[in-house]
């Protein structure tokens, strides 16, 4: 399991960056939602997501996350310099910790890709493998992450509208609190 902050400070593909957070409620839970705005870029980073090439970062993008108290999982919606949502990516994690400035979650490998249409799909499993062949996580961890993925997938496929709702929500919060 690996320890990741959501600022990202260390990222070494970003020119120039700024990151903001704000602890919150969503429905009654309590949320951190930190905003990693990306100003510029020395090399704009394209992914294949369903089998589509889809730009995540570049001049301009924003990536904003949502980490709820007592969940096992955290959103993070990449906006592109227009503020349309490109991607919504799940990491599913062991724990969060949503203490301002020091955001955090124990991440558990297994990553829950969705594009704005809905279509989804699992990655990163070869790194779930790798993790428990070395013993950075044991076989009931490797469980509980599929476990929580399956969950997400789920809610992807049945409750999609609600995913967008959320990244909607996110955005519009960071917008008010932060003025990005």
């Amino acid at each position: 399991m690996k320890t990741k902050y959501l600022n990202k400070k260390d990222w070494r593909r970003i020119r120039h960056s700024d990151y903001k957070e704000v602890l919150t409620t969503y429905e009654g839970k309590k949320v951190l939602i930190g905003c990693y705005y990306i100003h510029s870029v020395y090399h704009p980073l394209t992914v294949t997501i369903v089998g589509e090439k889809i730009k995540v970062a570049d001049d301009n993008y924003k990536w904003i996350t949502m980490m709820g108290e007592g969940d096992h999982y955290s959103l993070t919606v990449m906006f592109d310099e227009n503020d349309e949502p490109v991607q919504y990516y799940f990491d599913i994690n062991k724990s969060n910790t949503l203490e301002l400035g020091r955001a955090r979650r124990e991440d558990l490998y297994l990553d829950v890709l969705a594009l704005p249409d809905g279509r989804s799909e699992l990655v990163d499993e070869d790194d779930i493998i790798r993790a428990l062949k070395y013993g950075q996580v044991t076989p009931e961890e490797r469980d509980f992450a599929y476990k929580v993925a399956s969950y997400v997938e789920r809610l992807i496929e049945y409750q999609f509208d609600e995913v967008v709702k959320r990244g909607q929500f996110m955005y519009e919060m960071m917008e008010r609190e932060n003025e990005i």
